[in-house]
């Protein structure tokens, strides 16, 4: 009985197999869309946005008000003749001249050597 069974199992597979089914593809059924949980989610989103409107106001707490900056004093107002007499009335100074009720100053050679360390060290 089991072997009648398998025969006609595989005669009814065999005729199924040689039927073919008509298939008409068209351009609908040949470019189906797959669904995109992701992509359609953000499209939701995006749909779904309402951006806040714009104030007049917004943009006061992040400027600074312009104020205009402090006049500079102008060198003419300033004691120029004051500053002039102060100027030639300074004594020069001139490099190696003692100053007014000063000592000369005494020169020294940094970078000779003392004659007595000089004969030690040989």
């Amino acid at each position: 009985m089991m072997s009648q069974t398998l025969r006609a199992s595989r005669s009814l597979f065999t005729r199924a197999a040689r039927q073919q089914v008509p298939v008409a593809r068209t351009f609908l059924t040949s470019a189906v869309r797959r669904a995109d949980p992701v992509q359609d989610l953000y499209l939701k989103e995006l749909k779904a946005y309402k951006p806040t409107p714009i104030k007049a106001g917004d943009a006061e707490e992040h400027v600074q008000k312009f104020a205009l900056p402090k006049a500079p004093a102008s060198p003419e107002e300033a004691n120029l003749a004051g500053e002039l007499s102060a100027y030639e009335s300074q004594e020069v100074e001139v490099e190696g001249q003692a100053a007014a009720g000063e000592a000369a100053p005494v020169e020294q050679h940094w970078f000779e050597e003392d004659e007595e360390e000089a004969a030690a060290a040989h």
